[in-house]
């Protein structure tokens, strides 16, 4: 059963407050970040938690739910609540060691969060934000065909199959219930504390090691800064337009895999070693080894237009993609010096 632990804020009364925003995944990348915002916005926040953890810094309220799933009990979590920001999921992973991988990603992402929804639309929650994936459009675009809002989605792998399948749900839960649904799709998440490839890359990048990624520079892909998709979740929750609406999300600069390596060693002040290997030849030799998905991610492209989101909510990224990787290498050297 979840209980809700009431963390006064230091120094202040309790004082009758606004309906709060729960927000899910709150110990995760985005959620962790989200939060902080949020308060520093001044908003009333709840935050979903699966275990004990340490959001001590942050003095919110926490609502102890467990693992997401279509059992989970959620109705004194979403008491009071006026906004649900759901980024909990159960993540890509590169190999999925699951013996049926769409099962265990519908087990969370789908099944999960029909339950989170239903019980929010029950208490009366205004509007419910879930952050999507741009894999519910599909993995690669060609140049200067970027994926859109509205377009045609055609996802490959079980993780965006069961993000595609949780955004169809949601939206005919809205239809049925009046509880508002917007969905944001984004692409590649990096910031301080990054994980996974990202954070392979940067250590990479500081060590000096040469990569054969020199040639790769006729590619665009496109990404987003955690504070840029934080402002734009945060702008989600109470923007009028923003209802039953989809979008996506970027820093608004796309850039090849060669233009993202140096542009990131000069973040860090460990000017990456580059050597001009054609992108013919990685894909070849990616394939023989069985490996033609990586060489996709580092040679192909994928880019999303952002011109929905800056055109209907006057949205804006507010951090360039030179600020979002100095961000990221201050973190990253922070965390090395520990």
């Amino acid at each position: 059963m979840a209980s809700v632990a009431v963390l006064s804020r230091l120094g202040h009364k309790k004082t009758k407050r606004s309906k709060m925003i729960l927000v899910t995944g709150a110990t995760g990348f985005v959620g962790t970040a989200l939060i902080a915002r949020l308060l520093a916005d001044g908003l009333p926040v709840r935050a979903a938690i699966r275990r004990e953890s340490a959001l001590e810094k942050f003095k919110v309220e926490t609502a102890m739910v467990g693992d997401l799933s279509a059992e989970t009990d959620w109705q004194e979590a979403v008491a009071n609540v006026d906004a649900v920001i759901h980024t909990a999921a159960r993540v890509h992973v590169m190999s999925d060691g699951a013996s049926d991988p769409l099962m265990e990603y519908r087990r969370t992402n789908l099944h999960g969060t029909l339950r989170l929804a239903r019980q929010a639309a029950e208490a009366g929650v205004r509007r419910f934000v879930f952050v999507s994936s741009i894999k519910a459009n599909g993995e690669a675009t060609s140049i200067g065909s970027a994926f859109s809002a509205d377009g045609p989605t055609a996802p490959v792998d079980p993780y965006g199959v069961s993000k595609l399948e949780a955004e169809q749900a949601l939206r005919e839960l809205a239809t049925k219930t009046g509880m508002e649904v917007v969905i944001v799709r984004p692409p590649l998440v990096y910031g301080p504390g990054v994980k996974a490839n990202f954070r392979t890359m940067m250590s990479i990048v500081a060590r000096r090691i040469p990569l054969p990624l020199g040639g790769i520079a006729g590619n665009r892909r496109s990404m987003v800064s955690l504070d840029n998709l934080v402002d734009l979740l945060t702008s989600c929750v109470h923007h009028p337009a923003a209802g039953n609406q989809t979008f996506l999300v970027s820093d608004g600069e796309d850039l090849s895999t060669a233009q993202l390596l140096k542009r990131l060693g000069q973040a860090m002040g460990k000017p990456a070693r580059l050597l001009p290997v054609p992108a013919s030849w990685l894909e070849r030799g990616a394939s023989m080894l069985g490996q033609a998905h990586v060489a996709q991610r580092l040679c192909g492209s994928l880019q999303v237009d952002i011109s929905k989101t800056r055109d209907l909510l006057g949205w804006t990224p507010p951090i360039s993609v030179d600020e979002g990787l100095k961000r990221t290498a201050e973190g990253y050297w922070r965390e090395a010096s520990v």
